[in-house]
């Protein structure tokens, strides 16, 4: 589930980052304005990193259950479950 709200959180942010990235590119290559396109460029990118990294308080509980969560699985994942242990079993000639 968390990934589809990821998902739908990068492109909202993509929907205003993506305008701005092109109007500075515009500005920038076309129109000669170097500064106002590079601010622009500059404000785009920022905008999806730090969609990217900014934890907000209400990520925590997601955070926090997605280590658990990976915690238990790393623990069981060194338990064999699949049976192919080899057991040496002696047979009836060898007890002899």
């Amino acid at each position: 589930m968390a990934g589809i709200i990821d998902t739908v959180k990068l492109a909202g942010v993509l929907v205003l980052a993506i305008p701005a990235a092109l109007a500075g590119l515009e500005l920038f290559l076309v129109r000669g304005d170097q500064t106002a396109g590079a601010i622009l460029l500059v404000l785009s990118v920022g905008l999806v990193v730090i969609q990217r990294r900014l934890t907000l308080p209400s990520d925590v509980p997601g955070i926090a259950a997605k280590r658990v969560v990976g915690a238990v699985t790393s623990d069981s994942s060194g338990e064999s479950d699949d049976g192919d242990d080899v057991v040496d079993v002696p047979r009836d000639e060898d007890r002899s």
